[in-house]
This record gives C-alpha cells, structure tokens and sequence, in this order.
C-alpha cells in the first residue's frame, strides 16, 4: 500500500473520529442543558416564593419609632428573608399612585398606617407555614393585621408543583434520548472495525484483551466531546448573560462546575458502556454475520 493510499485511509478515519465527536459533544451539550435546569430547579423555585411579599400593617397609633424597632425584631425572625419600612407618607404617596391624588377627600383623617412590607424565606411559602407565621407576627401589640393572598400562594405552589413534574418527565426523556442517541454513534464507530475485531479473534486474542483498547478510546472520545460541549454550553450562557441578564438571579452559577461534572461524567460513561457491549457483541459474530 502507498504513503497516499496510507495518508488517504487516516485522513478518512480522522474524519470519522471527528465526526463521532462532535456528534457525541452536540447530544452532551443536550445534557447539559438538562442537568443546569435540573441542579437549579429548587433556586427557580424559590426565586418565584420569595419575590411574594407579605404585608404588615401596624395600628394607627403606632408610631415610626416603634414601628422601626418592630422591623429589626422581625429581621431576626428565621422565617424573614427581608423587611422594608414604610411610612404614613409613603404609603400615602403610594396609594395616591394607584387610586389618584384625590382618595383622601373621603376620610377625615389619612387612613394609611405604618407597614412593614416582608419577604419569607421560601420555605415558609406555603399554606400551613404561612398560618404560622401570620399567628407569630400577630402576637405583638403593635401588629393590626398581617396581609396576604392565600390564593395566590395556593396558585404558586400548585403550580410551581406541576412545573417540576414536567421539568422532570422532561429531563428523564432528553438524558434517554441522549443516551440512544450516543450508544447508535458509538456502535456504528466500532462497527467500522468489526474485521480488525475478527482478524485479533482470529490470532487468538481473548475478549478483554480485544475490548482494552477500545475501552480507552472511548474514555478518550468521551471526556474529548464533553469538554466540547462545556465549551458549547459556557458559549451559550455567555451570550444569554449578556443579551437576558434578568435569568441569572434565578440561575446559580455556583452549581455550574456540578453541571460540568454530570456532562464529563456521562460522557465518559455512556461512551464506556457502549463501547464494551458493542465489542462484545462483535466478537461474537462469526464471519458470515460481519457482512449484515
């Protein structure tokens, strides 16, 4: 056989190596995606629980002194994520904004007290916790009344329960796809050597010693495409930072190098697992069925 007969068959099998590979890197990169909104489904969660905020109304004696002790009391609560004070006049100011500068004329006396607006932490968003704190909060004598819609949050959390259902039969269906998708271009790369496989059958090599070199090209086809797809899905977070920056404080990008992990980690696997049943089915074949 010539140097360009040679040169030829490596250029072809270089391609076909490269080809799997970025097969591979694109249905990981799918993998990706799924485990970032999988790690991140419980931050998703309580960005929406703790954007809902609870109304405390002080009684109109109260004064904003006492009110503003009041505050510091509740930020020391371990159900408060955070308090803003608000004023008779800010209140006022609000009120005019939605009902109009002449609301007032009715009342003899402005009818708007102190508040305190409070986010919850979001484990305390729901139907019982809620009970609990509004009995807390209502203890003290300079509470009137803690405001909240019950609806609204039975609504959230119903939904938000959905959600996660679906998010879930979601990821479960992309990582099987994935995996499919993965074991069919890993079977036909080694399918391709089904004769070298027969040829070392042949001249007596046992099964482990014939799968051994396979199994290290598919540890190192497998971590090649998954650092190929980190870069991919690093690209695509870039972009969706800068163009929707508003995603990023539900996101956490602290449970990125988890994402990374659970890419490389499946990578490598799926390509091994392949690997090893599709040699050991090859190596089964008689000469006859290599043909089929």
């Amino acid at each position: 056989m010539s140097s360009g007969e040679n040169r030829l068959i490596r250029r072809r099998l270089a391609g076909a190596w490269l080809s799997s590979v970025i097969s591979i890197s694109l249905v990981l990169l799918l993998v990706g995606v799924a485990s970032l909104l999988l790690v991140n489904a419980k931050s998703v969660s309580d960005y929406f629980k703790e954007n809902m905020q609870v109304s405390v109304l002080m009684k109109q004696e109260v004064t904003e002194n006492e009110a503003m002790d009041f505050t510091t009391v509740l930020d020391a609560k371990p159900y408060i994520k955070s308090t803003r004070f608000i004023s008779k006049e800010e209140g006022t100011r609000d009120m005019k904004e939605l009902l109009g500068d002449d609301f007032l004329s009715v009342f003899e006396t402005a009818p708007i007290p102190v508040s305190v607006e409070v986010t919850l932490m979001a484990d305390y968003v729901s139907g019982d916790s809620l009970a609990v704190v509004n009995a807390d909060i209502s203890k003290s004598p300079l509470v009137e009344e803690v405001v909240y819609q019950q609806s609204l949050v039975d609504k959230l959390n119903t939904n938000l329960k959905k959600i996660s259902l679906v998010l879930g039969v979601f990821i479960v269906l992309l990582l099987f796809i994935s995996f499919v998708l993965i074991n069919n271009t890993v079977r036909l790369n080694v399918f391709s050597k089904r004769f070298t496989i027969h040829t070392m059958k042949l001249v007596g090599a046992t099964k482990s010693f014939i799968r051994g070199p396979f199994l290290g090209q598919s540890v190192f086809q497998g971590l090649f495409a998954s650092l190929l797809a980190i870069l991919m899905l690093l690209g695509i977070l870039f972009f969706v930072r800068r163009e929707f920056s508003q995603l990023f404080e539900v996101f956490s990008l602290d449970l990125l190098l988890v994402v990374m992990g659970i890419v490389v980690v499946s990578g490598i696997l799926i390509c091994l697992v392949s690997t090893y049943f599709v040699v050991g089915k090859l190596v089964r074949l008689s000469k006859d069925e290599l043909y089929y």
